[in-house]
């Protein structure tokens, strides 16, 4: 296969061949800003256009307080100060990754393919906006940088997200269902020849902050929710938010939880351990609506490890409950932005109409060159 690059008056300044295996790292900040997920991946694709993957390694950068604090607090920023954060971040996350470049002795990489950190997600305003996308980081790093996955799809009418599901279609796809359970749970399917995608409800961007609250990074294991008591009414009223009651294609973003859940639970006057409590069954009722009877379910992110949640899940459904490596349960989103940027390379489809919304499949994100 040969890739053709055009200059500005379309002529062919020269060809190049694709090959059929992709060198590359997944870099990926979530919601939940538990740090930076980095993975150096392989990726082959057979004759038959069958896609595999190998993660060689893999670690998580946390944030420091200084980050952690100002990406909490970035959503309240101007414009103009916006850009200087971005910046700010941009040169961040380029050391962060040349860092991880140099510990492992990466050589040979064909992108770095990198998601960056939302910070505003209005689609509904064609807004969205992830950090860390600027055209430095490649310069900074000195490698072809694939990034900016999101702003495409809002400008063709979608929501930007969820776009994992491209990758859950291609890596996943002898599961019913994968289902993440990051800041947001978020659900993808083939559903009519067509893949279904959509986020659930908030999940660690509220249990988080509840058990930073009690002096705790997160609620390992669930072990603090499980001890509390269930506010009944609180329950009522979260699970009857009209987010719940919408078809797909839908997503979530912080904004959305500032304006529709914290204002609840503060006004709920229940303790913090009351709070982690009803919200784990909150989120455990609303997977448990999502999926068909008997299923098989993948289940990855930060969320498995909360063994309360997973047990109440287990409670209220009977699916399958997958819980595959630790590798993939810690770094399937940074292997599916890798395996999205390698697709944008080829310049193939990496985002679905179908789960987003969006007038068509397309090629999303933007490629730089150092």
């Amino acid at each position: 296969m040969q890739r053709y690059f055009f200059s500005s008056n379309f002529s062919i300044i020269f060809t190049e061949m694709i090959t059929e295996d992709y060198h590359v790292i997944g870099v990926m900040s979530g919601t939940s800003l538990d740090g930076i997920d980095l993975a150096e991946l392989l990726f082959q694709i057979s004759e038959e256009g069958v896609w595999s993957f190998k993660i060689i390694k893999s670690e998580t950068i946390a944030y420091p307080s200084f980050w952690k604090e100002n990406l909490q607090t970035a959503i309240l920023y101007s414009k103009e100060k916006m850009e200087g954060f971005n910046k700010e971040y941009t040169q961040y996350l380029g050391g962060v990754i040349l860092e991880f470049v140099k510990k492992n002795q990466i050589e040979n990489i064909d992108a770095v393919c990198s998601h960056g950190h939302t910070i505003w997600h209005q689609p509904e305003n064609g807004l969205t906006l992830q950090i860390g996308n600027l055209p430095a980081l490649s310069t900074l790093i000195n490698q072809q940088v694939v990034c900016d996955f999101r702003v495409q799809d809002v400008d063709l009418g979608g929501n930007g997200a969820p776009l994992v599901p491209v990758g859950d279609r291609l890596l996943f796809s002898e599961y019913d269902y994968c289902l993440n359970l990051g800041g947001f749970a978020n659900v993808s399917f083939e559903k009519g020849g067509k893949q279904i995608a959509y986020d659930v409800c908030p999940v660690n961007i509220v249990m988080n902050t509840y058990a930073e609250l009690l002096g705790k990074p997160y609620d390992e294991g669930g072990r603090i929710a499980a001890s509390g008591e269930l506010n009944q009414d609180l329950l009522q009223q979260l699970n009857n938010l009209e987010y719940y009651s919408k078809s797909a294609p839908k997503s979530l973003g912080l904004e959305w939880v500032q304006k529709n859940i914290f204002p609840l639970l503060k006004a709920s006057g229940s303790s913090s351990v009351v709070v982690l409590h009803t919200f784990a069954e909150h989120i455990a009722i609303q997977l448990a609506n999502q999926f068909q009877s008997r299923a098989s379910v993948l289940f990855t992110g930060g969320g498995v490890y909360n063994e309360y949640l997973i047990s109440r899940i287990k409670s209220l459904s009977d699916i399958k409950i997958v819980i595959p490596s630790s590798e993939i349960i810690e770094y399937k989103e940074a292997l599916i932005f890798g395996l999205l940027g390698v697709l944008k390379m080829r310049d193939e489809t990496n985002c679905l109409s179908s789960v987003t919304g969006a007038m068509k499949d397309h090629s999303s994100g933007k490629i730089f060159i150092p």
